[in-house]
């Protein structure tokens, strides 16, 4: 049993990554992820909110399963970025707007050894968009929830600035630890107080440019992010910009508020921004797959036997992951692993502790939110 629990934890670590600091890249975090999920549900018609509703904690607590999955599947880590400025000596340093939006047309210009190296997100979006379309016509139950949890989660990730970037953790302009900070920090200290009133989904007429679209609203908000970093750095010294927190009864070493609030103020509500876009992008995407698939009737696939099925497949998908994670080394980005080593010297990192209570952390946070906007 406790070696069960260890491989569990094992396999968990890695998506707990950037809650406990330095910060490192995170994809969202848990907190933001869920919350995108959660507020997705708001946004759909009365022919698909029941459905949606019923198994809203479901879908938003599975918001995070790309993420486990990155650290034991081959081939999992790309679908979560892209480094479209790696290509922009191809395109006059406009590759963003300028690369092939047709996954054949760009294996054919960059062949896709090298788009798996720099990701592929935008292209798997659609990927995911086309897959979620086909279980509504199926009336799939379970995949239906399945891919609407993950197809979250890429699209969330499509709509975050260091993404879209080989310079995703600062790592290129010694400001290590951005990504977190952007991504993770800055959406659990000041996400209460934003504006997540975004209207009704509506329908996308071309959801493969839709995906690259968000793409490029993303990358165009990259120079803020680090330009405003850089000039704060100068103006705080080090014992101002970090502070340390007690999470869960273990200390942990993060960014102050004091330097998060000024960053937070420079940005100018990007970070809500992005929130707003990838929520709204979100339900749209479900809206348009459900009436891709036929508008099927989904009153009659809210029977909790298809929860069930859903989680004894999680169950032995997450059972596989562990023995591929024996068998072999998944590659992912250097910084990606070090939350790990850095977990298991914590108090109880050889158990299962670690992730309950930073799991805890964080599923109480999200409740307080949600009884604050209540309110």
């Amino acid at each position: 049993m406790k070696k069960r629990l260890f491989l569990v934890l094992c396999l968990c670590l890695p998506f707990l990554h950037g809650f406990v600091t330095p910060p490192k890249k995170s994809n969202w975090g848990f907190f933001a992820h869920q919350r995108i999920n959660r507020l997705a549900v708001f946004t759909l018609p009365p022919e698909m909110i029941t459905f949606y509703k019923n198994f809203i904690v479901y879908l938003t607590e599975n918001a995070i399963n790309p993420d486990a999955r990155r650290y034991a599947v081959k081939g999992e880590a790309p679908r979560h970025f892209i480094d479209v400025d790696v290509y922009d000596h191809m395109y006059n340093d406009s590759a963003v707007y300028k690369m092939p939006r047709r996954w054949k047309d760009a294996v054919a210009k960059h062949t896709e050894d090298t788009l798996q190296a720099y990701g592929i997100v935008p292209w798997h979006v659609y990927v995911m968009k086309r897959r979620l379309t086909r279980a509504f016509k199926n009336r799939d139950a379970a995949n239906i929830l399945r891919l609407s949890a993950e197809i979250g989660h890429y699209i969330a990730d499509s709509n975050v600035p260091l993404h879209t970037t080989e310079n995703y953790n600062g790592q290129l302009t010694n400001q290590r630890g951005i990504h977190g900070f952007w991504e993770s920090r800055l959406p659990e200290l000041f996400s209460d107080d934003y504006n997540f009133f975004i209207g009704k989904a509506k329908y996308i007429k071309n959801t493969q440019q839709a995906a690259w679209q968000a793409v490029i609203n993303a990358h165009e908000a990259l120079d803020s992010v680090l330009k405003f970093e850089r000039i704060l750095t100068q103006k705080f010294s080090a014992d101002k910009k970090y502070t340390i927190e007690e999470r869960s009864g273990v200390n942990v070493r993060t960014y102050s508020k004091q330097f998060s609030a000024a960053f937070h103020n420079m940005l100018s509500g990007q970070v809500e921004r992005r929130m707003r876009a990838s929520i709204k992008m979100v339900g749209d995407f479900w809206f348009t797959c459900w009436v891709d698939g036929g508008q099927p009737d989904l009153t009659k696939l809210l029977d909790k036997k298809y929860l069930e099925q859903e989680n004894k497949r999680i169950e032995e998908e997450r059972r596989k992951w562990r023995e591929q994670q024996q068998d072999k080394k998944i590659k992912t980005r250097p910084h990606e692993m070090a939350f790990g080593r850095k977990v298991m010297q914590m108090p109880h990192g050889r158990c299962c502790h670690a992730y309950t209570r930073y799991y805890a952390y964080l599923r109480k946070k999200m409740q307080d939110s949600n009884k604050k906007a209540k309110r």
